[in-house]
């Protein structure tokens, strides 16, 4: 878990810095999902060839320009969707002087609006255009995947259901990290991670957040308790495992 959030913590494969325009980057955030760990490279290089046409003359290639950037990621149709509608949505922001990488920008709203007007974007994916246009240490912990089904019962937590339960989990997290932000400071020390000075660590909180639900609850692992939380107890709890009443 360690050699994993440490070599994406500084610059991620998804979503890596050497990406200048945050509109790329928020195309980016959409254009990772449904893609296989081991089409990563594939990936990066569909998203580096975006970038370098520039996203203004790629809002207005041809369907048939655009499904054959994105084929070797595959769903044409729905990667041209978002682009189209993410192109709407940054025009209209400029209109009314709303710049999503502003200090002082009501994230909660903006991630609302996004995930309602683009098509294709859920709350997950509205997080995380959000958090790669701004930046990854700027206090927007995506939820991934699953994490409301795996991680949070281990962690006590019982997210709603529906589409919303991503953007209530965010709340939590981002809350939970800002009251302790010391502490979980202090724990990253063991990770081979930068985090700029005077902020919380939110990216790195992410990234071990994302691991630990990969390598540990993704089978799961049988050390991680499923009886969260009635049983306190997170690893090797002392009831059997494997039980039709639940398992550890």
């Amino acid at each position: 878990m360690r050699a994993e959030a440490g070599a994406n913590h500084d610059n991620n494969r998804w979503w890596p810095t050497t990406i200048s325009d945050p509109r790329v980057r928020m195309l980016a955030a959409d254009w990772s999902t449904r893609v296989s760990y081991r089409m990563v490279e594939t990936y990066a290089g569909v998203v580096t060839s975006a970038e370098a046409i520039g996203f203004d003359t790629l809002s207005t290639r041809s369907d048939n320009e655009l499904a054959t950037l994105v084929r070797p990621i595959g769903l044409p149709q729905a990667r041209i969707d978002y682009l189209c509608s993410l192109a709407d949505l940054l025009q209209d922001r400029e209109k009314e002087e709303v710049d999503p990488t502003a200090e002082q920008v009501d994230i909660d709203a903006l991630v609302l609006d996004f995930a309602t007007r683009v098509r294709g974007a859920s709350f997950k994916v509205a997080q995380c255009a959000l958090l790669t246009a701004r930046g990854y240490h700027r206090g927007i912990i995506p939820v991934d995947s699953g994490m409301g089904t795996k991680p949070a019962p281990v962690l006590g937590l019982v997210p709603p259901s529906g589409p919303v339960a991503d953007e209530r989990m965010r709340y939590v997290l981002e809350a939970a990290v800002h009251a302790r932000a010391a502490e979980f400071r202090s724990r990253a020390t063991d990770y081979q991670v930068t985090i700029p000075d005077e902020v919380e660590p939110t990216w790195w909180a992410h990234l071990v957040l994302i691991y630990f639900k990969r390598l540990h609850l993704n089978g799961p692992s049988p050390r991680f308790c499923r009886r969260r939380p009635v049983c306190t107890k997170v690893v090797d709890p002392s009831h059997p495992t494997g039980s039709a009443h639940g398992t550890a």
